[in-house]
């Protein structure tokens, strides 16, 4: 019985701290993934976004969200995973920070929800973000 308590004990304490890690690594990276993916919005795009309040606009924001709260799950998920895979990654080759960086960028980087341009296909959706040279994967 104590051991099985032991074991939830441990697993919410790397549940916290891959939430702690993911809270302060995740920001950093997601500025430099909107940097990269800046070039992708048009001026077509950004006067498609002020016709939001039409009811073909509602629809899309309703199925955006709709979509975006699996997907979100699934990227937080994989971020999370990669953060984890990264960090061990990173203690087994005695602390080389660009083989846990190879990992940890395209995991915690692209998008974490679906927006409308997304799904009228004027921006792309990117699950797997850059590489460290600034390409998709």
């Amino acid at each position: 019985m104590s051991t099985n308590l032991f074991r939830r004990m441990r697993v919410g304490r790397l549940f916290v701290a891959g939430a702690i890690f993911c809270t302060l690594v995740v920001p950093g990276l997601s500025v430099r993934a909107l940097r990269a993916h800046g070039d992708e919005i048009s001026e077509a795009s950004l006067a498609s976004r002020s016709n939001l309040s039409s009811p073909e606009g509602a629809g899309l924001q309703a199925a955006s969200w709709a979509l975006s709260v699996p997907y979100g799950a699934a990227k937080m998920s994989y971020a999370i995973g990669g953060g984890f895979v990264g960090a061990l990654a990173w203690a087994m080759t005695g602390g080389d920070l660009e083989v846990a960086k190879s990992i940890w960028i395209p995991s915690m980087t692209g998008d974490y929800i679906v927006q409308p341009p997304h799904l009228t296909g004027e921006m792309h959706l990117y699950f797997v973000g850059m590489s460290s040279t600034g390409s998709p994967y």
